[in-house]
């Protein structure tokens, strides 16, 4: 039972830690006047999408983060987890806080590198953790075209 428990604990641990975190850097981050004055391409998303996907694909990331971490805490996987973790936290401040389009762009050509590289490393060891990936490499696919397309429409 102790382990059921530990177990419980860690799950916890991971999706509280990253949907918390990710929170902590929307809310300190948020976009505000000089985001409302960029240029935007028409298939940018209303304001209010952003949360509530966020939050579902923190979830998602907590959890396949939970579950490379009792399968093998020194794995590629776990590490590349670990990477997208850093580039993903860091987007935000670079796009919003420093207004910084070019830089924010390269952060997350790396984080879909790293997402990518976490599912093909992952695919064979557990596909769930891979498959609870997919919608984030599909979003933060989508989220590379919009920063590409403001940082040429906002020069």
């Amino acid at each position: 039972m102790v382990s059921v428990k530990s177990n419980l604990l860690s799950l916890v641990v991971f999706v509280t830690g990253v949907v918390v975190c990710g929170a902590l850097i929307g809310v300190s981050t948020a976009p505000g006047p000089w985001f409302d004055t960029l240029v935007k391409p028409p298939f940018n998303p209303p304001a209010w999408v952003f949360g509530p996907v966020w939050t579902t694909l923190y979830i998602l990331i907590g959890i396949a983060g939970w579950r490379i971490w009792h399968l093998d805490r020194s794995s590629t996987a776990m590490k590349l987890w670990f990477a997208q973790m850093f580039l993903n936290f860091a987007w935000s401040p670079l796009f919003f806080g420093a207004h910084r389009l070019d830089l924010a762009l390269g952060v997350i050509l790396l984080m879909l590198a790293a997402i990518f590289g976490f599912i093909l490393t992952s695919w064979n060891r557990d596909r769930i953790s891979a498959v609870l990936f997919l919608p984030y490499a599909a979003w933060v696919s989508f989220a590379t075209v919009l920063n590409a397309s403001l940082l040429y429409l906002n020069p």
